[in-house]
């Protein structure tokens, strides 16, 4: 049930987050279309204010990464943007509470911390069920040994196939009876 005080659903902000370089990120566009500004008008504060965010604080995409999320998301009918996206990490959107000074920003700013402390806590709940999984599978590996061979065998990739299929030249033909 949504808190009566709660801005914008905690889901919406999570499915904003993006895996970008190995950091949980989110847009630019997406930050500003939830503060309720432009997106020019967000990087504006943002480039006056520079020096509060550092490389693992906000970076921008490269071609080539804002390309995979035009591809991933689609283009806008406008054409898209003109700049490269900018993205934030938890501490660059935590540090955007010191920029953006609104009312509106900071009850934002608490939604999307929310949403990233939930996503720490999910990540590491199934790190949890991993480690829990691996320590059952040492502890009865003798009596679901044919159990834990199965799953092992639909993981690993397909074997490659030991005779080709179809028509060969003589030579090759003349290769395996010599062989």
């Amino acid at each position: 049930m949504r808190n009566r005080s709660q801005l914008i659903p905690i889901e919406r902000i999570e499915r904003l987050i993006l895996l970008i370089r190995g950091e949980k990120v989110i847009l630019d566009r997406d930050l500003a279309d939830l503060y309720g500004v432009s997106t020019s008008n967000l990087n504006r504060a943002v480039s006056r204010n520079i020096s509060r965010f550092p490389k693992d604080f906000m970076f921008q995409l490269s071609k080539e990464e804002q390309a995979k999320l035009i591809f991933h998301f689609g283009t806008s009918s406008w054409g898209g943007t003109r700049k490269l996206p900018r993205v934030f990490t938890e501490q660059g959107v935590a540090m955007l509470s010191s920029v953006l000074r609104s009312s509106r920003a900071i009850l934002v700013n608490i939604e999307i911390m929310r949403a990233f402390v939930r996503l720490r806590r999910i990540l590491s709940t199934n790190a949890h069920l991993a480690r829990k999984i691996n320590v059952l599978e040492q502890k009865y590996d003798a009596q679901f040994k044919a159990v834990f061979d199965a799953i092992r065998e639909l993981m690993a990739p397909p074997a490659k196939p030991k005779q080709r299929i179809g028509f060969s030249s003589g030579e090759e033909k003349w290769k395996q009876i010599r062989a």
